[in-house]
C-alpha cells in the first residue's frame, strides 16, 4: 500500500540529491507542509525510506469531504519519481488517490518549470508610476481573476481562486483608486502562477517588477522561484528569460487521472 508520510526537513534534502527541476513541486508542497500546512496537504511514496515515486496531495480528510470527484483544479497533485514504473504503480495501488477522482499532476520528468535566478538588485518599484501601490491580491477580487484567467471562468475555478488567495502569498500592484491592475499568485506547490496584467495596463513594466518581488519574497521565504508558462504566450517567456529564469528542455504534462474513463458508457 501507499505510505502516508510526515512531511519533515529531511524530504527536501533527501529528493534535493535529484536534479532540482524534476523535484519542485513536490519540494514546494512539502515546504508548504513544514510551514503550517496552508493548503492541507501529505505526502504518500510507494515505499520508505528508499521511495521510488513521491506524491503530494490533498490530505484524506480534505479530498474526502466536499470536493466534487471531477473537480481537476482543487484536486491536483505533484508527482516525482525515479522510475515511471513506479509512479504507474503507485497509482493503480488502492488508496492512492484519496477516492476515484479526476485530477491533474504535473508531470516533472518533462519539465517542472523554470528556476529563477537572484532578481537584479535594483528596486523594481523606483520604475513605477508614482500611483501604483504593491500589495497582496484580496479574496474580494476573486471574481476579476477568474473572469481573466484563461482556464477560470467557473464556479470551480473561483473557488480553487478563492483558497489560494486565502492560503497563500500574493503580489498585486494596485492603482490609485486600489483596484488589481497586475498580480502574480502562488499555488499550493509553491508556483508562481496567475500571472496577468490587465490589457489597459500592459507595457509599462508592472508584471517584470511584480515577479522581481514576488520571487525576492518567495526566496526570504527559503522557497525556490518557478513557474509554468502557456508555449503560446511569447511575451511571458522573454520576460522570464530576461530575469534570469533557465528554460527546461520538453514540456511541463498535467495529466488527468481518472479511473471512469476507461469504462464503457456514456
Amino acid at each position: 500500500p501507499p505510505h502516508p508520510i510526515q512531511a519533515t526537513q529531511s524530504q527536501p534534502r533527501q529528493c534535493a540529491t535529484q536534479p532540482i527541476p524534476s523535484i519542485l513541486p513536490v519540494y514546494g508542497a512539502v515546504m508548504n507542509i513544514n510551514r503550517g500546512n496552508p493548503g492541507k496537504f501529505e505526502v504518500v511514496v510507494d515505499s520508505w525510506p528508499d521511495f521510488g515515486a513521491v506524491l503530494a496531495r490533498q490530505s484524506g480528510e480534505v479530498a474526502g469531504g466536499d470536493m466534487p470527484v471531477d473537480d481537476c483544479y482543487r484536486n491536483m497533485h505533484g508527482a516525482f519519481y525515479r522510475d515511471v514504473g513506479a509512479y504507474r504503480a503507485l497509482l493503480e495501488t488502492p488508496g492512492c488517490l484519496p477516492r476515484p477522482s479526476s485530477s491533474s499532476s504535473p508531470q516533472p520528468r518533462s519539465g517542472a518549470g523554470n528556476p529563477l535566478q537572484p532578481p537584479p538588485p535594483a528596486d523594481p518599484r523606483r520604475r513605477l508610476d508614482p500611483d501604483i501601490r504593491v500589495g497582496s491580491v484580496s479574496p474580494a477580487h476573486v471574481d476579476l481573476l477568474n473572469e481573466t484567467w484563461t482556464y477560470g471562468g467557473n464556479a470551480r475555478s473561483r473557488r480553487y481562486l478563492a483558497e489560494v488567495l486565502s492560503r497563500f502569498p500574493s503580489i498585486c500592484l494596485q492603482d490609485g483608486t486600489g483596484q488589481p491592475i497586475c498580480w502574480v499568485l502562488t499555488d499550493p506547490f509553491g508556483t508562481g502562477a496567475h500571472g496577468y496584467t490587465l490589457p489597459t495596463h500592459r507595457r509599462r513594466g508592472h508584471m517584470q517588477a511584480a515577479m522581481v518581488l514576488a520571487a525576492r519574497r518567495a526566496q526570504a521565504r527559503g522557497f525556490p522561484t518557478f513557474g509554468h508558462t502557456a508555449t503560446g504566450n511569447l511575451p511571458m517567456q522573454r520576460l522570464q528569460e530576461e530575469l534570469g529564469h533557465q528554460r527546461l528542455p520538453g514540456l511541463c504534462h498535467f495529466v488527468l487521472h481518472n479511473p471512469s474513463l476507461g469504462r464503457a458508457g456514456p
